[in-house]
């Protein structure tokens, strides 16, 4: 049997992944990804930002400069295979480019994509649906309106439910797909 890596390098691109066993193959699926930003700039005095960093990775100390951080990025969602939330990002925040970069995403844009969300789970109807029809693809997993379906849609409303309560919105969000 023969295994192998093969690693695929695009710039400015994530790196795809392909592992092949034999005559099989198996590449990664879609996985998304919601970033929180909070831009503190400790490295200009005048801002006066105060604190610490104190990281271990696997008891060993990660060097972090404290005051040569700029910003601090919070994975705040994640998803696998929720191709229909994946087209409607693409479809709004990245001009229609499906191509792995990462978007900026608005605080309307958030708000936009909850409300439709949680219409589509009061209602189950196929005004809604429309509104966030799923997306083949390669490795996009299914396009069935089935429990899998809607599950993607409540993981959604409970991650921008989290991003809309904040009482101030003083940080930027960003979406990423890789696959």
């Amino acid at each position: 049997m023969v295994l192998f890596l093969l690693l695929i390098f695009v710039p400015n691109q994530l790196t795809r992944t392909l592992w092949c066993i034999g005559n099989q193959s198996t590449v990664m699926g879609l996985d998304m990804y919601l970033e929180k930003r909070v831009y503190i700039g400790a490295e200009y005095k005048h801002r006066n930002v105060k604190g610490k960093v104190a990281i271990t990775i696997d008891g060993k100390p990660v060097k972090i400069s404290f005051n040569k951080i700029s910003t601090i990025t919070e994975r705040v969602g994640y998803w696998r295979k929720a191709n229909a939330i994946h087209k409607w990002f693409v479809n709004n925040c990245q001009e229609g480019n499906d191509d792995c970069r990462e978007a900026y995403v608005s605080k309307e844009q958030i708000e936009e994509l909850l409300k439709i969300c949680k219409t589509i789970k009061k209602n189950k109807d196929a005004t809604a649906i429309e509104q966030l029809p799923p997306q083949e693809g390669d490795f996009f997993g299914s396009t069935d309106i089935d429990e899998g379906y809607y599950q993607d849609i409540d993981d959604t409303i409970k991650i921008l439910s989290g991003l809309v309560k904040e009482k101030e919105w003083d940080f930027s969000i960003y979406y990423t797909a890789s696959w």
